[in-house]
C-alpha cells in the first residue's frame, strides 16, 4: 500500500538502485526504434548523496533501447566555485560539453550524449546577460541550444518544497526578465520553460510577445497533483489542456512529454513497494501523454526521460517501453517525430540515420 504523502522526496542514489533491483528489468520493446532523449541531467549532489554522472547515464541507455543522442538540461550542477557570480553557471556548460566530447570519442558507444546543451543564465540581469550567453557559447563547443530559467511557483507551502531555487510569482512578466529574455533570439537560442500548470497563462504572454524565440515546455506543463491540487486530477488536467491549447496556437512553442515520475504530479509511483512495469506506467501516464499529442500534434511533441529525477519512480527501460506502448496507434511518421524528429528539429541536432 502507498505510504502517506510526506512532502518532497529526495531519494539517495543507493536507495533508488536497491528499489529498482526488486524486479527484473524489462527487455526493450522495438529495440531498433531511434530515440533522442530530449531531457536529462548529470550531477553530483553530495549533500543528499545523489549522483548521476556520465557512467550512470551510459548504464541506463545501454539497456536495449536505441538511444542515438541526448539533450543535456541544466540542473545547477558543477557551477564554478570562484569568479563573478553571474558567470558561475558557465561551469555547468563546460561540464556538459566535456561529457559530450567524451561521448563523441566513440569509446563509450554510439550515443551522442549532450549533443545539444541547455544551460542556465540569470535573465534578471537584463541586457547584461549578453556577457553570460557569449561565455557559454564559447564554452559549449557549438552545442549550446538554449537557456532554462526555472520559474515554478505556487502559493501553497507544500508545492514550494519541490524546488531548490524558489522564485516569486509572475517572474515571466518582470521587465528585467523580459529584457534578458530578448537577448536569446540575438544568439539563436531557445528557452526551456519549467513552471507549474497554473502558470501557463504567464508563459502564453511571453510566447506571443517573443514569437522569434523557440519555447519548449518541460514536463507536460507539470500538472500539480499534491497539496491543494490532490484529488482534482480531471479538473486540473482540463485546466492545463485549455491553457496548452492557447499556447499551441503559437508556432514557436513545443512541449516535452515526460517528468511524470516527479512526486509533484501526485501519481505516487515512487511510493510503491515494487517499481511499476511499463504497462502500469502507461496506464498512469496516458491522460498526460494524450493531452500533449492531441493539443500540439506529434510534430511539436518530444519524449524525455528526465533522468535521474524520474528514476525515483521507474527504470529507464520501463520508461521508454511505456512511451512505445502509448504510441502504438500513431502513424510511423508521428512516432518518428515523438521519439526523435521533433527534438532533432527544435534543438538543431543530427536526425538519426
Amino acid at each position: 500500500m502507498p505510504k502517506p504523502y510526506a512532502g518532497n522526496i529526495v531519494r539517495h542514489t543507493e536507495e533508488i538502485t536497491q528499489w529498482l533491483a526488486r524486479t527484473p528489468r524489462e527487455e526493450a520493446l522495438e529495440p531498433a526504434l531511434p530515440i533522442i532523449d530530449a531531457h536529462h541531467h548529470l550531477w553530483d549532489v553530495r549533500a543528499v548523496a545523489n549522483r548521476y554522472l556520465l557512467h550512470d547515464l551510459l548504464v541506463d541507455i545501454s539497456q536495449g533501447h536505441n538511444i542515438c543522442a541526448t539533450v543535456y538540461v541544466e540542473g545547477h550542477a558543477m557551477y564554478r566555485s570562484a569568479g563573478p557570480e553571474h558567470l558561475k553557471p558557465v561551469g555547468e556548460v563546460e561540464f556538459a560539453n566535456g561529457n559530450a566530447a567524451m561521448a563523441a570519442s566513440g569509446i563509450y558507444g554510439n550515443c551522442r550524449v549532450a549533443e545539444a546543451i541547455v544551460g542556465h543564465a540569470d535573465l534578471m540581469l537584463g541586457s547584461a546577460v549578453e556577457e553570460v550567453l557569449q561565455a557559454q557559447l564559447a564554452a559549449a563547443g557549438g552545442r549550446l541550444r538554449g537557456i532554462r530559467y526555472a520559474t515554478p511557483y505556487d502559493a501553497s507551502e507544500l508545492i514550494n518544497r519541490f524546488i531548490s531555487r524558489p522564485v516569486p510569482p509572475l517572474r515571466l512578466s518582470d521587465p528585467a526578465f523580459r529584457e534578458g529574455f530578448a537577448q536569446l533570439a540575438r544568439f539563436g537560442l531557445g528557452f526551456d520553460a519549467w513552471l507549474y500548470h497554473p502558470q501557463l497563462p504567464d508563459l502564453l504572454g511571453l510566447a506571443r510577445d517573443f514569437p522569434e524565440t523557440p519555447i519548449i515546455i518541460d514536463h507536460v506543463g507539470t500538472v500539480l497533483g499534491v497539496g491543494p491540487y490532490a484529488g482534482r486530477q480531471q479538473a486540473e488536467l482540463q485546466r492545463c489542456k485549455d491553457d496548452l491549447h492557447e499556447l499551441a496556437a503559437c508556432p514557436n512553442v513545443s512541449i516535452k512529454i515526460g517528468g511524470l515520475g516527479m512526486p509533484v504530479f501526485g501519481l505516487r509511483l515512487h511510493e510503491r513497494d515494487l517499481p511499476p512495469s511499463s504497462e502500469e506506467l502507461a496506464q498512469a501516464w496516458r491522460p498526460y501523454v494524450e493531452m500533449c499529442i492531441e493539443t500540439f500534434g506529434a510534430g511539436r511533441c518530444m519524449f524525455e526521460s528526465n533522468f535521474p529525477v524520474d528514476k525515483q519512480s521507474c527504470g529507464y527501460s520501463e520508461l521508454w517501453n511505456a512511451f512505445k506502448r502509448l504510441t502504438v496507434a500513431c502513424t510511423a511518421e508521428e512516432r518518428t517525430s515523438l521519439f526523435s524528429g521533433t527534438a532533432a528539429r527544435v534543438y538543431k541536432m543530427s536526425a538519426p540515420g
